[in-house]
């Protein structure tokens, strides 16, 4: 691995934005070099201290990924190397962590698929049966698998504001009913074949988001990180049952370690509000992080 990356400095290229992890630079106009840094968010708000080796290990699970998906939808990958659209002496901020991708028209929705009920999901369950207005049955818990996995999708926050839950009615309004029908056909079937190739390594899937753009042509494109630990709740599957009957969150591989911490950090005897500034973290709870990103990776790619 390479030196910790909190925040990329490449001068070579204009900076288009920085997201909660992504710094993205603008290659003419037709691409992009996003670059994954090691920064990590929790509660949309971003942590002061990196994850050592994050960056990596998320653009080389998205690579996988892309890799196996490509025949369910086409991705913005160039087939490009990302060190060749920088100066020599920016290579080691982007080697093995950037991705050199096809400038998109993205869509404003987060297509976030469910296969289990868990984090705001659960919440909104407990209160209306019901996920952004898709009815489920009667006696679910915390983390139980759903009948079948449900598209409940989000709009697209600023950086530091919370993603809000939308119906598919709303996703509708916004992009009409043919590629509203598309993204959600799609998503559904992306989440189908990603969570049967982790279970065969013993990991549960159990939500994902995924972020669509359109090409010239009009054409829906993957685009974005795609099934990282960022972007979904890995739960390994020895552990899972037991979880449910306790009633508690399956130990996952992504950052549900690092929430559990922010949840109970105590500043000045009081719980953090999650708003900036994030709280310190600890040597060790940076290190349980980063240990849970590469155990997903390595186990996920064995």
């Amino acid at each position: 691995m390479t030196a910790s990356l909190h925040t990329s400095t490449i001068t070579s290229l204009p900076l288009l934005a920085r997201g909660k992890v992504r710094d993205n630079y603008a290659v003419g106009d037709d691409r992009i070099l996003m670059v994954a840094s090691d920064r990590i968010s929790a509660f949309d708000v971003i942590m002061g201290e990196p994850i050592p080796g994050k960056g990596e290990l998320l653009t080389q699970m998205a690579l996988f990924w892309f890799d196996k998906l490509g025949h369910l939808c086409p991705n913005h990958l160039t087939g490009e190397a990302p060190e060749s659209v920088v100066s020599a002496a920016e290579v080691p901020q982007v080697l093995g962590r950037a991705m050199l991708v096809k400038r998109l028209k993205p869509i404003p929705v987060e297509a976030v698929v469910r296969g289990y009920l868990a984090g705001s999901g659960w919440k909104e369950y407990q209160e209306s049966r019901s996920v952004c207005g898709v009815p489920l049955p009667e006696g679910l818990k915390n983390a139980s698998k759903l009948p079948e996995p449900i598209f409940t999708p989000a709009a697209k926050a600023a950086v530091g504001e919370h993603d809000e839950n939308i119906t598919y009615e709303q996703v509708v309004a916004v992009v009409g009913d043919q590629l509203a029908a598309q993204i959600r056909d799609t998503s559904i079937a992306i989440y189908e074949a990603a969570a049967e190739i982790a279970a065969a390594k013993g990991i549960i899937i159990a939500d994902t988001k995924f972020e669509f753009g359109l090409d010239e042509q009009g054409t829906l494109v993957l685009m974005d990180e795609v099934l990282t630990p960022d972007s979904s709740r890995y739960w390994p599957a020895e552990t899972y049952e037991q979880s449910v009957a306790e009633g508690s969150n399956p130990p996952s591989y992504d950052k549900q370690f690092l929430r559990d911490w922010l949840e109970a950090v105590r500043i000045n005897g009081k719980p953090w509000d999650k708003t900036p500034p994030a709280p310190r973290l600890p040597r060790e709870v940076i290190e349980k992080t980063a240990d849970k990103y590469r155990e997903a990776f390595a186990r996920l790619t064995a």
